[in-house]
């Protein structure tokens, strides 16, 4: 167990450094403010609010926001683009006291942070508090459907503490007087849920059937029974062994290969298949805040993107598979000298 304190007082990851991540931020502020018909009078608030990656996109539209944000490196990015933030972790506590500061969210934003909350109905109380009587929350989170059917194994490392079905996350808030009314399934972090939530008395509304239709899937797929997660090992140790049947095969032919990305899930996935320096000589990432560190348990040495042309590997392992069409675009220029993209999840898979 590792303590959030530990984790995110000071954090390594800046959203804004994912172009498509920025765009997709950029979409969702589109939507939800004619949706929630939300104005001058209103306030945004987001969780984990990294560098300001999706609040900026509010300003323009003359919507006040609010961040909260615990790790200060990063939310100090956020403060000095004139995003009004909080460098604090978010609960029962702290939304007590935007109360007595007379703040009232119309909308309450928590992308890719449900997960990495180690205490759930700390948090889901804390949201309540802050969420005025007619405001919605909306969590993105990955879908636990899609990590276990789409072997992503690499999403389990320690940021996250608990990982979530629709079914769970329905539970979870009806336990503190709430309902998720409405869901969505985004192509995100290799399939994620953005649920919408509301006070349980907010009868404006309603259920919709996206809802109960996805709680039937999850149903008919076995979420709830035990043996649907014990396959899921014996899928991922597969996965592990042609990872390293590619990797032995591609030095014993004297080529030379480097990773793209340096993110929580290539960590885990480097570590569980034991791959090192004999295999991957190095790592790039767009994010300085990374170059000339090393990733954990590893020891690969992590440069900036400019070592990618420098050095001209033969393959280049991307391991935030998730962004694949992004990165591949973003070094299309590595076909020059024949060099071809690999991504291991949830498949080994070559393009040339």
């Amino acid at each position: 167990y590792v303590s959030a304190e530990e984790i995110f007082t000071e954090y390594a990851y800046f959203s804004s450094y994912s172009t498509s991540w920025i765009e997709h931020a950029r979409q969702y502020v589109e939507m939800i403010i004619p949706r929630l018909g939300l104005d001058k009078d209103s306030l945004a608030v987001e969780l984990a609010s990294n560098d300001g990656y999706l609040l900026q996109h509010f300003l323009p539209h003359g919507v006040p926001v609010l961040g909260i944000e615990p790790a200060k490196n990063v939310a100090a990015v956020a403060i000095e683009q004139g995003i009004d933030t909080r460098v604090e972790f978010f609960g029962e506590e702290s939304a007590h006291r935007l109360r007595q500061d007379g703040k009232r969210a119309d909308v309450i934003i928590g992308n890719n942070v449900f997960a990495q909350v180690p205490d759930l109905n700390d948090f889901v109380r804390g949201m309540k508090i802050l969420l005025s009587e007619k405001g919605v929350v909306t969590l993105e989170f990955p879908h636990l459907l899609r990590l276990i059917d789409e072997n992503q194994f690499d999403t389990i490392y320690h940021e996250h503490f608990s990982y979530f079905s629709l079914y769970t996350t329905v539970k979870i808030f009806q336990q503190h007087g709430m309902e998720v009314f409405d869901v969505q399934e985004l192509p995100s972090h290799g399939g994620s849920l953005r649920i919408f939530a509301r006070h349980e008395d907010n009868s404006d509304l309603p259920i919709t059937d996206a809802v109960t239709g996805l709680l039937d899937v999850e149903a008919g797929a076995g979420i709830t029974d035990l043996d649907y997660y014990r396959n899921f090992q014996a899928r991922v140790i597969r996965t592990k062994h042609k990872l390293l049947k590619f990797l032995v095969q591609a030095k014993q032919d004297g080529k030379s290969i480097a990773g793209y990305g340096a993110p929580g899930k290539g960590n885990t996935m480097l570590n569980y298949a034991g791959i090192r320096e004999d295999f991957l000589d190095y790592v790039v990432d767009r994010n300085p805040y990374k170059h000339g560190r090393f990733l954990p348990g590893t020891h690969i040495p992590i440069f900036d993107v400019d070592k990618i042309e420098a050095t001209k590997p033969d393959y280049l392992l991307i391991l935030p598979w998730n962004l694949r069409k992004e990165i591949m675009e973003q070094t299309a220029y590595i076909r020059d000298w024949g060099g071809k993209h690999v991504v291991p999840i949830p498949e080994v898979k070559v393009f040339e």
